[in-house]
């Protein structure tokens, strides 16, 4: 079962996908609404989909290809309270990641080069200890916060390199979506293709540098996977300019192409407290199988990302922009 939210003047819905077409939703206008409801009810999430689908029916065609008044938004927001999500991530967690990883922050010489980086060692230990046995408890994974729910973009909005950056580019991932309860337990609503963008540049100065490179505009969507599989998922991710293909590769996600096991991030993920209060909404990024960035390409202006799992419906695709550069200093005023 896969969702999206789309938006026309004046208002908004979630819809069913029934490819090729959207079936409209009855008495909810977000995912966010329709998630509370299920847990407030106490039903499946997918029961109560199947109880409020209404008539309704519009062309995903025309919507996806622009050529409606319907536009689509990310599959997961809060509506007027952008503060209530958390985006977050998980690094390391593939082998193409690491190798990524390893090349950016290895030294040049010859001796540095033979000594494991930190974020070597960080992979390995994931591959011994994380995916543990069910009811145990492994390591825990690289975690990296990026902002609040206002970093999210919508599909076909742009990723923008913001004017202080070094550079741009993007990372296909699957993201997971949560809800937390009123009585603080977390609840996953389904998957998403994500694009999670960071400064690679800016990191590969430095590896302390990674929590700084990481506070980037992201995308989500089209659809919400629910009760999506995620053990084996293939996908690609491609980048065009002009219109032609830049760069493209095959990718592999899901448990079965991690070092963790989905159970042992999320474990770790909602251990905190501050991680499971109520009414709040956590988009989590599983983890990037390869990028761009480490076959040497570097995103521009005007280029095009698309990023797409089989089983997670349409591609997510963003153009880049580029904000002007920060030539002077932010100026804090004093409360006197």
């Amino acid at each position: 079962m896969h969702l999206v939210q789309i938006a026309a003047p004046a208002q908004r819905r979630v819809a069913l996908v029934r490819e090729p077409s959207l079936v409209l939703l009855n008495e909810v206008d977000s995912v966010f609404a329709l998630a509370r409801r299920a847990l407030s009810e106490g039903c499946r999430l997918s029961d109560l989909v199947r109880q409020l689908t209404s008539h309704e029916i519009l062309s995903y065609d025309a919507i996806y290809s622009g050529q409606s008044e319907w536009k689509l938004l990310a599959p997961m927001d809060c509506p007027g309270e952008p503060q209530r999500m958390q985006v977050s991530g998980t690094g390391l967690t593939h082998l193409g990641s690491a190798r990524d990883r390893q090349a950016m922050h290895s030294a040049q010489s010859a001796r540095e080069q033979a000594q494991m980086t930190d974020s070597m060692r960080m992979f390995e230990w994931g591959r011994e200890q994380g995916r543990p046995a069910q009811g145990a408890i492994g390591i825990a994974p690289e975690w990296f916060y990026k902002g609040d729910g206002s970093i999210v973009k919508a599909p076909f909005q742009p990723l923008v390199i913001p004017g202080f950056a070094e550079d741009g580019g993007e990372e296909a991932e699957v993201a997971a979506i949560y809800l937390i309860a009123d009585d603080g337990s977390p609840w996953r609503i389904g998957l998403t293709a994500g694009n999670e963008f960071s400064d690679h540049v800016f990191e590969r100065r430095n590896y302390l540098n990674l929590a700084g490179s990481k506070l980037r505009m992201c995308s989500l969507g089209p659809e919400l996977a629910i009760n999506a599989k995620f053990d084996e998922v293939p996908g690609k991710v491609t980048i065009l300019r002009e219109e032609n293909v830049l760069w493209e590769k095959e990718i592999r996600t899901g448990e079965r192409n991690m070092c963790h096991s989905l159970a042992n991030l999320e474990h770790h993920h909602f251990k905190f407290a501050a991680h499971r209060q109520p009414g709040m909404v956590h988009v989590h990024f599983m983890g990037a199988d390869c990028l761009s960035f480490g076959e040497g390409i570097r995103l521009q202006p005007g280029d095009v990302t698309e990023v797409q799992f089989r089983g997670f419906g349409r591609p997510l695709r963003n153009p880049i922009a580029k904000d002007d550069p920060v030539t002077e200093p932010l100026r804090i005023q004093m409360m006197e």
